[in-house]
Formats: structure tokens, sequence, C-alpha cells
């Protein structure tokens, strides 16, 4: 039978009354446990079973701050801190989660199946880079019409600039952002507007500046490495009190905060090898959570491994992630529209990648990639579409280009509407990121802000190692410049030239079109069916019950006209509606033939 600790949050929780705190804190290797209090008051914590400590009725309330003493000597944060007011170097404080007053009740939810996601960055969305600055503007998300936020890691890092990757809190929301309460207030708003809220967790390491995990216990591992560093222990000794660690973090951003899904960071390298893997586990624990409250959490997941055990049902051995990421198929899309084949985008030339990817989802399913000099990924027959999830950019393809440069900037404003169609009716969760909906011309750049001089030293010497073989005469931007930050904060809506304005009304346009067909709402796996008619067009069937659809992409600059009888134009990117050259979409059909222009989208229906 699991101990009882196991189904306990760590950290310091207020009592109901809110008078007092329990404590419950993980340190196996210690000889004492203490909480030291603001008035370097010291409460001693009682030794249990499997490294725990804890106490009942500490004499501290909401908005005390506080330290953990280890061996009656050094002090730290909390590792479950809910509240990092002076940093990631400073004392935890006790935070009220229970108090905020609801007003989602109405709220059930998001279907699995029909999420459209817009991921933002909170620094860099809004002028005022806080929740409160997200709030303003989901009415503009709302016009836009997707129906689901995904937040960039929101937990404590270093410093008030970050992409939140670096965090070392995973129970605390970032204060710069507003803190708890605040984010609490995000969700809330969003739900009563009809957005659900996916938070973006890493689980497969803590940044470098404010780690205290390892004054604590066995957090990492030696048995394995990361591109951090120490994998974090999920199946060496003492892992199981960092499995729930982690769980019980997840469950309170479901319980406290409402948050709808959990997009996992990087979930390849969350290294386990025990008989059950840490996700099947989480997994269980949030089923188990949504049967006792009748809700609809999910859990999605980064992986880059081509592997449809993330996704597979326990009977199939699998993980039963709700869905994952598709890098393939933005590098098939990226490499057709701007002829870049560098790196790993050496196995997507050509239109067959593309064709590919829109057919199975991953284009390298078991066959050999010449990239990798091996055999890669898994077949997708029989997964539903909505498992894979789908995009142009998001902030790694934008971000971790040198000069951050997004895709916008390197292709035609034509070439950009036949990109935002290709994804965004595909037969997979679509996924924007901030900014393209309206052809964003800034930059979003990498950028920290930490404290640490050695640390900012080696994140400068890095980027500059990581592009020694693209820099030419240029250099990466100063991670830790303030500039570089400010160059990545979205452009106000009154500054938008005419063309983004045309951009944004092409996306709403597409987002509402995907909303109206039925095929979308099912498994549109079923209906959906690409192929090539030559290097640079792509037609895709859709077959659904009595109705026959086409779409024409053509990527290439040159009109081509094509023999089709008995279809029906019904949306097209190059008209004059999206500041397109053709003045109306029922001008392209002639008769039998279709005049397609380059760089132009077409739906079609057969009469």
């Amino acid at each position: 039978m699991n101990p009882k600790h196991f189904h306990q949050r760590p950290g310091l929780i207020l009592n109901p009354e809110k008078k007092s705190c329990n404590a419950l804190v993980w340190a196996p290797g210690a000889q004492t446990v203490s909480i030291v209090s603001r008035f370097n008051e010291k409460h001693y914590l009682n030794q249990s079973a499997y490294g725990y400590w804890e106490a009942n009725d500490l004499p501290l309330v909401e908005g005390d701050t506080y330290e953990v003493c280890l061996n009656d000597d050094k002090t730290f944060p909390d590792p479950a801190s809910l509240s990092q007011p002076r940093g990631v170097h400073g004392p935890s404080m006790v935070t009220d989660l229970a108090s905020y007053s609801w007003n989602d009740d109405d709220w059930n939810g998001l279907d699995i199946q029909k999420p459209i996601i817009y991921e933002l960055h909170t620094g860099t969305f809004s002028k005022e880079g806080t929740f409160h600055g997200i709030i303003d503007q989901l009415p503009y998300l709302r016009e836009l019409g997707i129906n689901t936020i995904e937040l960039m890691p929101a937990t404590q890092f270093p410093g008030n600039r970050n992409w939140g990757y670096d965090g070392v809190y995973p129970y605390a929301v970032q204060d710069s952002y507003g803190g708890a309460g605040e984010l609490q207030k995000l969700v809330d708003q969003c739900h009563q507007q009809g957005l659900a809220v996916i938070l973006d967790v890493v689980y497969n390491h803590l940044g470098p500046e404010g780690n205290y995990l390892s004054q604590f216990g066995p957090y990492f591992t030696n048995k394995y490495q990361t591109p951090w560093g120490r994998a974090v222990n999920f199946d060496d000794e003492w892992s199981d009190a960092v499995r729930h660690f982690f769980i019980e973090n997840a469950l309170m951003w479901f319980g406290d905060f409402h948050i709808d899904g959990l997009r996992l960071d990087a979930a390849h390298a969350i290294k386990d090898f025990g008989a059950r893997h840490f996700l099947a586990q989480l997994k269980e624990a949030t089923n188990e959570f949504n049967a006792e409250r009748g809700k609809k959490h999910f859990l999605m997941a980064e992986c880059d491994l081509n592997d449809v055990r993330y996704i597979n049902t326990p009977d199939k051995g699998g993980y039963n992630m709700d869905a994952q990421w598709c890098d393939e198929f933005h590098h098939s899309l990226h490499v057709m529209v701007t002829g870049e084949e560098r790196g790993y985008y050496s196995d997507f030339g050509g239109i067959g990648p593309l064709v590919k990817s829109l057919n199975h989802g991953f284009v390298y399913d078991g066959i050999y990639s010449p990239h990798r000099k091996k055999t890669f990924g898994s077949s997708t027959d029989g997964q539903f579409g909505h498992k894979f999830v789908v995009f142009a950019q998001n902030h790694d393809q934008v971000g971790n280009r040198m000069m951050g440069d997004r895709l916008g900037t390197n292709i035609s404003f034509e070439l950009q509407k036949v990109v935002a169609a290709t994804y965004l009716l595909s037969p997979f969760t679509p996924f924007l990121f901030m900014g393209e909906e309206f052809g964003e011309k800034s930059p979003f750049l990498y950028f920290t802000s930490h404290s640490d001089k050695d640390l900012i030293k080696n994140v400068r010497k890095g980027r500059k190692n990581e592009f020694k073989d693209f820099m030419g005469n240029l250099n990466p931007p100063d991670p830790q410049a303030a500039e570089t930050f400010k160059k990545s904060v979205l452009t106000l809506r009154e500054k938008w030239d005419s063309t983004q304005q045309a951009l944004f009304k092409w996306y709403k346009t597409l987002i509402r079109f995907r909303k109206e067909q039925p095929f979308w709402a099912e498994n549109p796996r079923e209906y959906f069916e690409a192929e090539a008619l030559n290097e640079k067009i792509l037609r895709v069937a859709i077959r659904h019950k009595q109705d026959v659809f086409f779409m024409l992409m053509n990527f290439g600059p040159e009109k081509i006209h094509l023999d089709l009888e008995a279809v029906e134009p019904m949306l097209c990117s190059a008209t004059d509606e999206w500041s397109g050259p053709v003045n109306h979409v029922h001008d392209l059909k002639k008769g039998n033939i279709l005049e397609l222009p380059g760089e132009c989208f077409i739906f079609l229906k057969t009469k």
C-alpha cells in the first residue's frame, strides 16, 4: 500500500480556518528538518516514513515568508513553494490557493477532439507582460476564433525575462506575471468566455539558477543524461517521492487553477525504464481526478521520437497521452515553402514529405532517415487525427533560429496564406504561435535575466557556439539584454499595416470554416487523402458521406490550368477580399477549366 504522504501535496498548505499550516517536506538524508519563519522562529518537523518530514498546525498564515532548514544548518526555499516574491533565491511565501471565488461552474471543459490552440508567451503577448494583459486581449482571441490558449511555462524562473523553461519552482507561479491569484483570474475569465487553457509544464529538467532540489534529496539521477544535465529521477532509488512531487504538481494545476490541460515539455527526455512509466502513472492520476470531479482535464506530450507509444492506450503498452506534437508536419511544410534543407531539414526535401505527413502525421514511421542514419519512427495507422498537434510555427522553431526570424519574414504574403490553410484545414489538431495570424514582423528571440554572472557568460557562449556555422558576419542577440526581450513583444493592433489586417481576416475565416464543416469534428483522417499533382501542387480529397471536397495548394509562383468538371470554388486565398490579385473566387472557373494562381489555396466542392 502506498504511504499516506503519496496522497498529500508537498509544501506548506493552509488549514481551512487559515490560521495555521500543515507541512510536508521530503528530505530522506536529513537529520533534522525545520521551518524557519520570517521572525526567525524555528518549527521542527517530525520524521516519518519514506524520507518525509511533517507537522500540523504550524503558526504561519497567508503572506508569511519562510525557509526550510536542513540539519540545523543551511536554509533554502521550499521545493514546493507556491510563491517566491523575492525571486528564486529568496524565501518562500505562504499562499492561499483555496480562497479564490470561481465563476466557471458552467464550464464543462473542451472536447479533446476540437482544440484550436494558440500558444503565447505571457511576457511578450501584451504590452503589460502579465496575466492581466492577456485578460485584456481575450476579446481579440475570441474574434480570431481559437478555443484554446497555451501558456508557455509560467512557474518561477530567475529574474523577470525568460521563456520559462529555466523554471526552478514547479509549484510557484511567476511573480512578475502576477502570481497565483492572477493566473486563477485569467483561467476563470477564459472559461467564462469559452476558452480552454493549456499550461506548458517542464517535468524533464529544472533550470540551473535557484535550483536547490538536490539539497533535499535525490531528485536527479546519474543514470541518464539529458541536454540539460542529469535526468530527473523517475526510476532510480527514492524515485517514488520524486514521481509523487510531479504528479501532485499536475493535480494542483487541475484542481486549484482549473487548468484544462498540460503540455509536457520534451517528454522524450523523461527517462524512466521502470515497469510503469511516469507518464502512464500521471495519466492514471489525471483520469482518477477527472472521474472524481466530473471534469475533462487532458495531457499533451511534446516528443520528437515519432513513437505512438505516447498516445497508445495501456492495453497496447502505451502511456495514453491525449495528443502529441508532430514536428515532422512542420519540417515538411517549412522546407516546402522556404527551401531550407540544412540539418534535420535535409530529411524533408520536396513535396513528398508534406503529402505523407498530411496522410499519416509522421513522415518517418519506421523507414530509414538519412539525417539520423538509422530507421526511425512508428506507424500511425489506426490513430485519430486529433491526437497529432501540427503547426507552421512555434516558440522553438522561431526562437531557436539565430535571429528569431518568423516564417512570414522569409516567404511572400500570398504564401503565408497557403501555409495557414495547409495546417489549419489539415486532419489534425491545429496550433498557432502568437503573432503569426497577422504576419508579425518582429522576431521572437531567446531571452533571459539571470543574476549568476558565470551562467550569463555560459549562456552567451552557448548561443554563439550553437550558431557558429550560420553566423557569418552576424552575432546572435545577447539573451541577457533587455533590448532582446523588448524586440520580441508583439506589435500593437493599431500599428498593423493593410496586409497584416488582411492576413488576420484570412486566419479568422479559415478557423470559422474549419468549425463549420462537420468532418473536422469527427475523425477527419478517415475522409482525407493527399496527393501531389506535381512538385509544387498538392491536392487533398475529402470524402464525407455523400459530399466530396477538394483542397488545392499551389506552393509555386506559376499559375496553372486544371480540367475539373462539376466543382464549385468555395474559398480562395488569392481573392481581393484577402488582398490577393483575383477579384472573386468564381472568376477562376471558366467552364471545365480552373485557373489556379501561383502561391494560392482553393477549397472546392463537387456539384
